[in-house]
């Protein structure tokens, strides 16, 4: 029986490379320039679903659980927005470098070294952020079900990840890691990648109900990401508890 998600050469792959976390420049910087469609995304969801008013700090109040939250990329933006955020990883240097990221810039973030279904907490969360892990994860349907549990009724959840397409394969693999050494070859492997059903019927199983599905592309033009109808490569799903 799966009592674990966590693919040790995955862990060993980012804890490897985690001092590079803040380095727009480095190893993540294709993240870097992710994140403000990611952040935006996440927002004005969240401010849509929850029906919130305030301008100032939108997600003041909600609780967020970024699970695999690396540096901390996603999770203190979501806290400068308001949110009480807890973020855990399976990586102590991941760990390490967000607590010491959040220190510096005076952030309330709570970090542990942890995996969902190793988590130990009672406590529940509006909002959990499953960003760029899913495709990272040894079995699917086990994560999300430890991840799921963590949830409120009528919570959101964030699953953004890679489909298994053709497509994906020969831009976010040949083109991202061997032509344009945007990633580490090895970043990604294909057979991990999952299509948009797939993903749903996982969901499924965990009491996840599909809200919306996106496509993300990026724009060689201007560098820049964009929510798009196009899923073929990279998509963002978001979920709701039920």
């Amino acid at each position: 029986m799966k009592n674990n998600t966590i693919n040790k050469k995955e862990i060993e792959k980012f804890s490897k490379i985690a001092s590079e976390w803040w380095d727009p420049y480095g190893k993540f910087k294709p993240l870097h320039k992710f994140n403000p469609t990611r952040i935006n995304y996440i927002k004005k969801n969240t401010i849509d679903h929850y029906k919130i008013k305030s301008k100032s700090l939108p997600l003041k109040k909600l609780k967020i659980l970024d699970i695999g939250c690396g540096g901390g990329l996603l999770s203190e933006p979501m806290s400068r927005l308001g949110a009480e955020v807890t973020g855990i990883d399976a990586s102590e240097k991941n760990i390490n470098v967000a607590k010491i990221h959040s220190l510096k810039n005076k952030l309330k973030i709570k970090y542990i070294c942890s995996s969902p279904e190793n988590l130990k907490t009672n406590e529940k969360f509006d909002v959990i952020l499953n960003m760029e892990i899913v495709e990272h994860v040894d079995d699917v349907n086990f994560f999300l079900k430890n991840s799921s549990r963590f949830l409120k009724k009528n919570g959101l959840m964030y699953i953004a990840t890679l489909n298994k397409t053709l497509k994906s394969y020969l831009f976010a693999i040949v083109g991202a890691e061997y032509i344009l050494r945007w990633l580490p070859i090895g970043t990604h492997d294909w057979n991990k990648f999952l299509k948009p059903f797939e993903l749903i019927e996982y969901a499924k199983k965990s009491s996840l109900e599909i809200k919306k599905i996106d496509g993300v592309i990026f724009n060689p033009f201007n560098q820049k990401w964009n929510i798009d109808t196009d899923k073929s490569v990279n998509y963002i799903a978001l979920f709701k508890k039920i």
